[in-house]
């Protein structure tokens, strides 16, 4: 099973490419480890601060939307200006939490290519990890829209025969990107082929 060992134990790590399959914590990587999302012996690949910068402007730009909202309603509706002048409070003390988890959001993901899969992990709060196989990569596509390509970011997205699949690491320069799109293809391609 491409480095993953079952056990008795189960833990809801689901890992990409093996749907319905669920692997022991602590043997995750042929290795023994107390955390379930603990890949030993691998060295992250962590994103820049682009991606950061990117969605912290873009959740600046909802919130200055939802206070311009608040405000017209304040104006125009009677008896709206308490209302308003809870709900603006609310959003700004949310917008402050959302701010400081959107750096250990950004700073949770990370990638590494092992010999036989490629290793994602992200998420702060809900965290995840996938392990996708190279066999069992079908696509690897690159996209950047509009305002990542402002920021000088793209993301790599990985296809698999299975729905579930959900790997993806966005805020990479855009030839880092293309690196990993070929690399990862390469080594599909090659993995089929053993198969």
């Amino acid at each position: 099973m491409h480095d993953l060992q079952r056990s008795g134990a189960r833990s809801p790590c689901r890992t990409s490419g093996h749907a319905g399959s669920y692997v022991h914590a602590r043997t995750l990587g042929g290795v023994s480890s107390p955390d379930a999302f603990a890949v030993p012996g691998v060295d992250w690949v962590r994103l820049g601060p682009g991606l950061t910068r990117l969605r912290r402007l873009q959740a600046g730009a909802v919130l200055v939307l939802t206070l311009a909202l608040l405000a017209v309603l304040a104006w125009r509706v009677p008896g709206w200006r308490v209302g308003s002048g809870v709900l603006a409070a609310g959003a700004g003390g949310l917008a402050a939490v959302g701010w400081r988890v959107l750096d250990r959001s950004v700073r949770a993901w990370g990638y590494a290519e092992r010999a036989d899969d490629l290793v994602v992990t992200r998420g702060a709060v809900w965290r995840r990890i996938d392990l996708v196989p190279y066999g069992r990569m079908q696509m690897v596509d690159v996209s950047s829209g509009p305002a990542e390509r402002a920021f000088g970011l793209a993301s790599v997205r990985l296809h698999t025969a299975s729905p579930s699949t959900r790997a993806y690491i966005p805020g990479l320069a855009p030839a880092e990107a293309a690196r990993l799109r070929d690399r990862l293809t390469r080594r599909g391609q090659q993995q089929a082929a053993g198969l």
